[in-house]
């Protein structure tokens, strides 16, 4: 019944809003500047257009109101469907930009590997030793490593709700990263795994590291995001919120979520809490900037380059610092995906930089089946 009520309203939501305006074709273009738009060109070395075609052909539908894709390495594709807004119908704007979610990790591990690489911090040094007084005395040694692994045994902070549903009547209220942290102390530690031991997702261990940039540095999270990535990169587009600023400044499309059986946009929210684990704010072109940036060795020198992709033996780890290895056609991609309500992020790219694929969907249950929406919008770019 749900199913077929989400139908309904969406195709309801469609008619009325868009009764007035032609849905916006994709576009696609394979190289040039986005105001020359062109058919994709297919090449011998180049990824499979026509699949990747096929993944953005008939946006906005019932699981996503737009995509911005884009395809790197031996031959290259962008494509962007759907629409900027349910309301206007305008099409969908191939340089918005967005929440990128979780993608943050990867920064915050970045500059975490690049203060190890200058000897600042040594990542088997503790968080008893570079935070003290963060944790209780009832904690045992916290390695930097087992924060960039998710292995340090930390559990959850802080939360104002745990689906989209229900942080939504809370989307503007503010909760600050101490708040979050100091939620999960008072909690202990994990009373069954020494820290190490286990491999748990989470936003709280890219919490805790965001505070020791802060402390090692000297300087805000933000600041240093900036001076030590975006500019050298040449990430112009990429920022930070303004603390609980809950806008996305600049050119972007909007976000939409399912709440209650209704189609709600969900662009305006304060992501505060999110901080140094998932409030980034960027467009596809930066994101693939520091993707290249990052697998090269521009951003992280070896060997602390190989933590980003180094899973740790425990049963079931499925992480590196913070990459992820999946198997696709015989070839290893490494991606880490990122999703806030109305947004979903996907960065990926073989070891070689042979293939890259960055996209951000505004996907209407972005907090969902992340699989299934690499499947239809990812993983096409690595089927040859």
């Amino acid at each position: 019944m749900r199913a077929r009520r989400r139908t309904t309203v969406l195709a309801a939501s469609l008619v009325l809003a868009l009764s007035a305006v032609p849905l916006a074709a994709p576009a696609f273009a394979a190289s040039g500047p986005a105001s020359l738009p062109a058919l994709a060109h297919t090449t011998p070395a180049g990824p499979d257009t026509k699949a990747l075609e096929a993944a953005i052909e008939g946006l906005p539908d019932q699981d996503a109101t737009a995509a911005l894709v884009r395809v790197g390495g031996k031959g290259s594709w962008r494509g962007t469907a759907g629409v900027r807004d349910l309301r206007t119908g305008a099409p969908a704007l191939e340089n918005a930009r967005f929440r990128a979610g979780s993608t943050t990790k990867v920064v915050t591990a970045a500059i975490v590997l690049r203060l190890a690489a200058e000897g600042r911090i040594s990542l088997d040094g503790t968080v008893q030793q570079y935070l003290p007084g963060l944790l209780t005395e009832d904690f045992a040694p916290i390695t930097v490593r087992q924060l960039l692994n998710f292995t340090s045994g930390l559990r959850p902070g802080a939360a104002l709700g745990d689906s989209t549903e229900e942080m939504y009547p809370h989307r503007f209220e503010t909760l600050t990263p101490e708040k979050v942290v100091a939620a999960s102390v008072a909690k202990g530690p994990d009373p069954d795994h020494a820290p190490g031991e286990r491999q748990e997702y989470g936003n709280i261990h890219y919490t805790v590291l965001g505070m020791l940039i802060e402390k090692i540095t000297g300087d805000s999270y933000a600041h240093q995001a900036d001076v030590r990535i975006f500019r050298p990169l040449g990430m112009r587009h990429t920022t930070f919120p303004d603390g609980p600023d809950p806008r996305v400044h600049g050119p972007h499309n909007r976000g939409y979520d399912w709440i209650d059986g209704e189609l709600v946009d969900v662009t305006d929210w304060n992501m505060s809490d999110r901080w140094a684990a998932g409030d980034m704010i960027s467009t596809t072109a930066d994101l693939e900037r520091l993707l290249v940036g990052v697998f090269s060795g521009r951003v992280v020198p070896e060997p602390q380059l190989n933590e980003m992709f180094a899973v740790p033996d425990v049963p079931g780890a499925t992480m590196g610092a913070p990459f992820s290895p999946f198997k696709l056609n015989g070839r290893t991609v490494w991606a880490k995906t990122g999703s806030r309500p109305g947004y979903h992020t996907v960065v990926a790219a073989t070891r070689d930089l042979s293939r890259t694929v960055v996209y951000s969907v505004n996907s209407t249950d972005a907090r969902g089946d992340g699989e299934a929406i690499a499947r239809r919008f990812a993983f096409p770019a690595f089927n040859r």
